[in-house]
């Protein structure tokens, strides 16, 4: 289904948080939406893959990478899992690899950037809790709706 973030702004202002515009769009989607399932990290992945290995039923996950631009959270062979997997998409505060296969996958992918290092294995973090960045709060089970404007997120599903 198509939409556009600045219709659904129209629509149900007052009822939709706005993210801080920061993102950069990787992934084969330039739009998508879902259920948030959420993660805390920082320069560890091994969350990310942890999630993305597991069936996605059209969720979208949030990972507080806690800004970092040092390392990559998310490579090609996560957002190839995520695919595979049936994830909508993936917001990143914190930055990715692989941009080039990844904009070729059939998968919202957004982050702050791009970095060539990967991270950290030693699986640290938390998932499942509400992460605040970007002037919004991401709540898991609430909806996250992003595009070329930017992302929304509502506690009820807009579509």
């Amino acid at each position: 289904m198509s939409f556009q973030t600045a219709d659904l702004c129209d629509a149900h202002e007052g009822k939709i948080r706005v993210v801080t515009p920061m993102f950069r769009s990787f992934g084969g989607h330039k739009e998508f939406y879902g259920r948030i399932k959420t993660l805390k990290v920082f320069e560890d992945n091994s969350l990310v893959r942890t999630c993305l290995e597991s069936p996605g039923e059209g969720l979208v996950l949030v990972v507080d990478g806690g800004g970092s631009m040092r390392c990559a959270l998310v490579g090609d062979q996560l957002a190839l899992l995520g695919v595979k997997n049936g994830w909508a998409g993936v917001v990143v505060y914190g930055c990715i690899r692989d941009s080039r296969p990844i904009g070729e996958m059939d998968l919202g992918v957004f982050a702050l950037g791009t970095h060539p290092m990967k991270s950290i294995k030693k699986g640290v973090g938390e998932q499942d809790i509400p992460v605040t960045f970007g002037g919004a709060t991401f709540t898991p089970g609430e909806y996250l709706y992003a595009d070329e404007d930017g992302v929304i997120v509502s506690e009820t599903p807009l579509l």
